[in-house]
């Protein structure tokens, strides 16, 4: 990680947590249905083959309804740029208030594979076929 800020390495919680915490460079204040873009103070490089996943933290998106607009918002091995994120106040009604240095979001690095896409005129016949959303629930 590069940057001149320890405070806001990103931390793991607990032992075996998936998520590392991110934390926000400055406060802010969304209004109801307002989304900002916010900066982590983080840089970093991850390894080639793996992906950075930045997701909500599950406990302000229950007390404030506080969320990130492209969750999980991917994060390349090639990108060298600070890690911003674009939070949302999905309440209706309520101001977010956030601090300086605060946990908004979770930073999550897993291994991905790189598919090759090919055309095809057919797919192979499986029990699901072209069964979309809610399809598995019908009987």
């Amino acid at each position: 990680m590069v940057g001149d800020a320890p405070e806001f390495l990103p931390r793991y919680a607990r032992a075996g947590d998936a998520g590392a915490d991110l934390r926000i460079t400055e406060a802010v204040t969304l209004q109801p249905g307002e989304r900002l873009l916010v900066g982590t103070g983080v840089r970093l490089a991850l390894p080639p083959g793996t992906v950075g996943m930045v997701t909500p933290r599950s406990g302000h998106a229950t007390r404030h309804g506080l969320g990130i607009v492209n969750s999980p918002g991917i994060i390349d091995s090639g990108y060298r740029g600070e890690i911003r994120i674009c939070l949302i106040n999905l309440d209706t009604t309520t101001a977010v208030e956030l601090q300086a240095g605060e946990r908004v979001a979770q930073l999550v690095i897993v291994p991905f594979i790189s598919a090759q896409f090919i055309p095809v005129t057919e797919l192979d016949e499986t029990e699901r076929g072209r069964g979309g959303y809610g399809s598995t629930g019908q009987q």
